[in-house]
């Protein structure tokens, strides 16, 4: 996937300097005074979901980037709410507790957005070749494109393609996305409380794609065809869909892992806790005989209804997509995040889909040092590593 057409919002976002006095302050709370200067192709992506932080720390290095560390803590419920910050202070906290305790690089730190308020579109710009004006007739397409008003909005865009036709008109098509600003201040409000350098924002989606997509595809007849790529987290997911060098269409889902525990808790008069446990102990993959638990054959039977619901909002979504000029036929579905883990899933997807679904490789980007590799819990870690990766 070429990055350099890839859109990362923060490019917008402006960062005020830090005064003399807030370093002073932090040397006086016991950060170093003299920090370890991180290298420009050192970062650190980092996940913030509803019940997990999860960072992945990737060396940049000119050629395939390098996987070094892994980290994930608990978060708090109701801090991070649909995907925006709800409490800026806890946060705050949790970030300083997280980095300190797993020894992350407190530089060099590019964060995911992935809600619904979000916007990407792409346009067709005719006429236009000097680069100020450009920007100036992206701004003002916008305004029609998307459902956010342009002054509560932060926008980004690439050109992805061009051409100039025989009289020598420029014509560009290009990626534009759009997100509100409270939501991305808020983040940034977090960061500095902490005292970490926040280098960049980028839509989780993007960075889906960059760890797991592959290269170009072909459908029948060789005609080029789209990946869809499916991050399940805890109370939402993220889609994205991918031509193999562009993010064409990307939705957040309002579902999660976390509907699956609610429905064996509401099926099974349960608690939270105790449904989480439980779940651990079903499995799709074989028909159950009559030897199994009766509590697991209800919990198995609430899990299948429920994973109806997502089956039928990934559907709708990828047919709304089809629908738009321009779209491709799909090659597969490629599905991330710990709830993956359940036996049986994405053969249960397959079945109500009624496309191919297979378990994407969360590593397919990078390289893995050795002491990376050998965790059980890496689908976890799909959108942070993605945001870790620069190319």
């Amino acid at each position: 996937m070429d990055l350099k057409k890839e859109i990362k919002l923060s490019d917008l976002v402006r960062r005020p300097k830090k005064s003399k006095k807030r370093q002073s302050e932090g040397r006086a709370n016991g950060a170093p005074s003299k920090r370890r200067k991180v290298k420009k192709q050192e970062l650190v992506g980092l996940k913030i979901g509803a019940s997990q932080l999860a960072a992945a720390r990737v060396m940049n290095n000119g050629g395939q980037p390098k996987l070094v560390q892994l980290a994930r803590q608990p978060l708090d419920a109701g801090v991070i709410v649909a995907g925006e910050v709800r409490d800026v202070p806890a946060l705050a906290r949790a970030l300083e507790r997280f980095f300190a305790e797993n020894k992350l690089p407190r530089r060099g730190i590019r964060v995911g957005i992935g809600t619904n308020r979000i916007g990407i579109r792409a346009l067709d710009v005719e006429g236009v070749a000097d680069e100020r004006q450009l920007a100036n007739a992206v701004r003002f397409r916008a305004h029609e494109a998307l459902a956010i008003p342009i002054d509560q909005a932060i926008l980004d865009y690439h050109v992805i393609s061009q051409s100039v036709d025989e009289t020598g008109a420029v014509s560009r098509r290009v990626l534009l996305a759009a997100a509100y600003k409270e939501p991305i201040n808020h983040y940034i409000e977090a960061f500095q409380a902490a005292n970490l350098e926040l280098m960049g924002i980028d839509v989780e989606a993007f960075a889906l794609l960059r760890a797991v997509a592959p290269a170009p595809v072909s459908g029948p007849e060789g005609a080029p065809a789209a990946t869809v790529a499916l991050a399940i987290g805890h109370d939402r997911s993220t889609l994205a869909v991918s031509d193999g060098t562009v993010c064409e269409f990307m939705r957040v889902l309002e579902w999660g892992g976390g509907k699956l525990e609610t429905a064996i808790a509401n099926d099974l008069g349960l608690t939270i806790e105790e449904a989480a446990e439980l779940k651990v102990t079903v499995s799709l993959e074989n028909e159950p005989d009559h030897g199994f638990n009766p509590a697991v054959l209800r919990a198995r039977a609430a899990v299948t209804r429920e994973l109806q619901t997502l089956a039928r909002e990934l559907v709708a979504s990828l047919q709304f997509y089809q629908s738009q000029p321009g779209s491709l036929v799909l090659s597969e579905i490629l599905v991330t995040g710990g709830t993956t883990r359940l036996p049986g899933l994405v053969d249960e997807l397959e079945r109500l889909i009624k496309a191919r679904v297979r378990v994407a490789d969360p590593l397919a980007a990078v390289q893995v040092a050795k002491a990376v590799s050998t965790r059980d819990d890496l689908a976890s870690f799909a959108v942070a590593i993605g945001l870790g990766v620069e190319r």
